[in-house]
């Protein structure tokens, strides 16, 4: 018997054929898409995160009834939630990606690592151009280190995944802690809290003209010195907790349990509804500190230490509960046929989330930063929300436009060509479908 012959180029980079992605798993990257831009637009595009804390007040206070519930309805509901979701996903998607090639008996590692490299260079220029808050480039750092797991045991995943996730914040409190845990007595503690939280304030009270009525290099330059000052040092610290939520992704794909969803129907319903009793009391009584902050009656400064210790976990399990209570109720409504005709409109949207993430950054800063309409730390809270669901539905009709007559949206074009080093085929076949280029 002849050997089999080995493996062709086409087959060691064969991408993803359009008929082998999986439809919900576009609807909820679509979803959560939408989470995260209310989220980043909430608190960081529309500058809220960077007024004194007597003009934030003052804005609240003048709101209306709506304004003035959304902070602990956004915090509960949207803040760590949609982006536990997006990391989930593209946990996920690697081990979507390594099961089709280990099926096709090819290698995944170089290409893979060209993918996160084109990656990153994406989210560098993402970073250093439009705005500092980016995730691609963390997200092509971290996910390099997935390959060290491929061999290795579900349950190995599995408890890494909760390690990180629930005892990352932990770690991450003691570290940043370290100063006011080795003070010598409760009054040195409480000093240095109170000059870290200054130094804050007078940080983001610094480049807040700047973003207000600068021009777009002169924002750039107070945008890469605030995260350098301060952006990157929290994002670093959330790195374990975000390389936890790829990794419980990994687990869900190696467990096919949305491949085989309608197997699952029973565990996403049990998971439906214990997700939701604990994502609303653990999200509860963070949103009532929030209050109790808000309405000083407590002092963050005069706090005892141990208190960011026991919320880190509280507040972490709150993300985690709520978002796998959006996951788990988004796939039980999505196997009701009325149901999947509606949710299924996100589905081009998620296909594209490059692209969509990219444009909301660059509408946003041109609608809120100097060189655009100028709105910076000037707008009720309402309005950031409107504003997100108007240029969502908007992303929903041109999405599914586009993909109408092309394969892939533009930057995931770009994505794939410089992963494959050589122009995809873009336009639409009239004829049989054929596989589509997709890394």
């Amino acid at each position: 018997m002849n050997p089999a012959p080995p493996p062709s180029p086409l087959a060691e980079a064969r991408p993803t054929d359009s008929g082998e992605r999986l439809m919900l798993l576009d609807t909820l990257r679509g979803f959560a898409l939408c989470g995260v831009f209310i989220s980043n637009t909430f608190f960081w595009f529309s500058g809220r995160i960077f007024l004194p804390r007597a003009e934030l007040e003052a804005l609240f206070a003048n709101g209306t009834v709506i304004d003035k519930a959304l902070l602990p309805i956004v915090s509960m509901l949207v803040t760590g939630r949609f982006i536990t979701i997006f990391s989930f996903l593209f946990g996920l998607g690697f081990a979507v990606q390594l099961g089709r090639a280990e099926a096709r008996g090819a290698s995944l590692t170089g290409l893979y690592a060209r993918r996160l490299a084109v990656l990153f260079g994406i989210g560098m220029s993402h970073l250093v151009l439009i705005w500092y808050g980016d995730i691609l480039s963390s997200y092509a750092l971290l996910g390099g280190w997935l390959l060290l797991f491929r061999k290795r045991e579900d349950r190995t995943v599995l408890w890494w995944a909760l390690g990180l996730i629930f005892m990352g914040p932990i770690l991450v409190a003691l570290v940043h802690k370290m100063p006011q845990l080795l003070a010598a007595t409760p009054e040195a503690a409480a000093a240095l809290a109170k000059a870290e939280m200054e130094r804050s304030a007078a940080l983001r009270a610094e480049v807040l003209p700047t973003f207000q009525t600068g021009g777009w290099w002169a924002i750039v330059k107070a945008g890469l010195y605030f995260f350098r000052s301060e952006f990157l040092l929290a994002m670093g610290l959330n790195l374990p907790v975000v390389f936890g939520r790829f990794l419980l992704g990994y687990y869900a794909g190696r467990r096919r349990l949305f491949h085989d969803a309608e197997q699952n129907l029973a565990f996403f319903r049990r998971l439906f509804f214990w997700a939701l009793g604990l994502g609303l009391v653990t999200s509860g009584v963070g949103a009532v500190l929030q209050q109790l902050f808000i309405r000083k009656i407590l002092n963050p400064e005069t706090l005892p230490t141990w208190v960011p210790f026991t919320m880190q976990p509280i507040r972490t399990m709150g993300e985690v509960a709520i978002a796998a209570t959006y996951v788990s109720g988004i796939t039980l409504l999505f196997h009701k046929a009325a149901w999947q005709k509606v949710l299924v409109l996100l589905a081009p949207v998620g296909r594209m989330a490059l692209t969509n993430y990219l444009c909301q950054s660059i509408l946003s800063v041109l609608v809120f930063n100097g060189f655009g309409l100028g709105l910076f730390g000037k707008v009720k809270p309402l309005m950031p929300v409107l504003y997100c669901l108007g240029v969502f539905s908007v992303q929903v009709v041109v999405s599914h436009l586009w993909l109408s007559r092309f394969r892939f949206g533009p930057a995931e074009w770009v994505w794939r060509s410089l992963t494959y080093g050589k122009a995809q085929p873009m336009r639409q076949e009239t004829g049989p479908v054929q596989p589509a280029l997709a890394p």
